[in-house]
């Protein structure tokens, strides 16, 4: 059988920074056809992500976007950039539960096969170092408390890597030469979360 992924996000999703191998929707793929060899097929991951992108720009570039009638799993990591330009909690609400209905769609209607993922912390890593972090770390919160209800709400799974990520990001391995970006290293830990859950969900 040949299986279908969809990536739905931001520079999180693309792996800013980091070659694209290195990116964790690309590393679960890799995860699964080690996993699976000689029983099942896994096409690279489809991705429609950019650097900077909110919950608004992800939502106006798949209305103009071609998919496929189907995809047998989905994930969705967006919302650090509305955080990032002071934008409300309610607003994302509003545009994420947009956002995960289509992504259910996607997923040919199977809630349980959409994946979202929780907004990293970007106020630990070192290009944070003159901003208020505590205040970032509160407002990352808000929204990863908003995500998850909203993600459960309609059936789907939440998966939690912010404070692993939040751990990690003092330790120069974990982050890539921008300073605010994960590595390679972190973006693996993600892809193993993810891959459990695609076992264990989707095959």
């Amino acid at each position: 059988m040949t299986y279908h992924y969809l990536a739905l996000g931001d520079s999180y999703t693309i792996g800013e920074q980091v070659p694209l191998h290195e990116s964790f929707p690309y590393q679960t793929i890799q995860l699964l056809r080690k996993e699976f060899a000689g029983k099942h097929k896994f096409l690279a991951p489809e991705i429609v992500a950019k650097t900077g992108w909110t919950t608004d720009e992800l939502l106006r570039q798949m209305s103009e976007t071609v998919f496929l009638p189907k995809y047998d799993f989905v994930s969705l990591l967006i919302g650090v950039n509305n955080q990032y330009r002071g934008r409300s909690v309610e607003n994302y609400k509003e545009e994420f539960k947009h956002l995960l209905q289509q992504a259910i769609e996607f997923a040919g209607g199977i809630s349980n096969h959409v994946f979202v993922i929780s907004i990293p912390d970007w106020g630990v890593t070192p290009f944070a170092a003159e901003r208020d972090i505590q205040k970032i770390a509160q407002e990352i919160d808000e929204y990863n408390n908003a995500c998850e209800e909203i993600a459960l709400a309609h059936h789907c799974h939440f998966i939690d890597i912010t404070n692993s990520q939040r751990a990690d990001s003092h330790l120069e391995e974990f982050i890539a030469e921008d300073k605010l970006h994960p590595s390679g290293k972190e973006y693996a830990k993600w892809a193993g979360r993810l891959f459990e859950g695609v076992v264990f969900k989707c095959l």
